[in-house]
């Protein structure tokens, strides 16, 4: 059974993916162990409360320094004996500490096709404002595994989507999530739980020796 805790900042659509996944065995051998939030009024964590998942609000706010909350941080996810880290629209710098301690247990899903429109300052509507502005005919979504580097970490899978004439960005991003980020990531989730993922010089490699792509 792989565990899994799923971090998020906001709604949480993609966690509601996770869980129906579950619910609908798509997603089988995988658990929801834990959901964790830094936002007290975040709805993801009342869609765990509503499913009977722990749900855990931790907010650099409430401690007296970023170190404080990197330790407590750390220990929650260390006492859940997680096996995979998903992050899931996550707003908050991760702990450096959690690197070698999770090395190629983190995912995180980002709403472009990596290398663009990601890194530092690209998140939420953000991307897609962006994607339009450069006037892209294709964008998508991409899981990848975290590392030091924002968004750098090697690409394990990824989904196109076509950019429409007259998309907004709020129509270009709920377009993201129902055709690509929503399937994407239970998916992600089930190679792993079925042991099929391996990371090799710095590339997610899938199954017999195919790198994902």
């Amino acid at each position: 059974m792989l565990k899994i805790g799923v971090c998020v900042s906001g709604g949480g659509t993609n966690l509601q993916a996770i869980i129906d996944r579950v619910k609908d065995k798509t997603l089988h051998n995988v658990s929801i162990e834990v959901v964790i939030s830094n936002n007290k009024n975040a709805y993801a964590l009342e869609r765990a409360r509503q499913n009977g998942i722990q749900a855990v609000c931790l907010s650099p706010k409430d401690f007296e320094s970023r170190e404080a909350f990197h330790e407590a941080f750390m220990s929650t996810l260390d006492s859940f004996g997680l096996d995979l880290v998903v992050l899931a629209g996550f707003l908050v710098i991760l702990p450096p500490q959690m690197f070698p301690r999770y090395n190629n247990r983190v995912i995180n899903i980002h709403p472009s096709l990596i290398p663009a429109f990601c890194g530092t300052g690209f998140y939420g509507l953000k991307v897609h404002e962006a994607a339009l502005l450069r006037g892209v005919k294709l964008t998508g979504a991409t899981v990848h595994f975290v590392n030091e580097e924002t968004d750098g970490g090697p690409i394990l899978l990824q989904k196109a989507v076509e950019v429409k004439d007259g998309d907004t960005p709020q129509i270009l991003q709920k377009r993201v999530m129902e055709e690509a980020e929503w399937t994407l990531l239970p998916r992600a989730i089930q190679l792993i739980a079925e042991g099929r993922v391996t990371v090799e010089n710095g590339r997610a490699v899938i199954g017999e020796g195919g790198v994902a792509g």
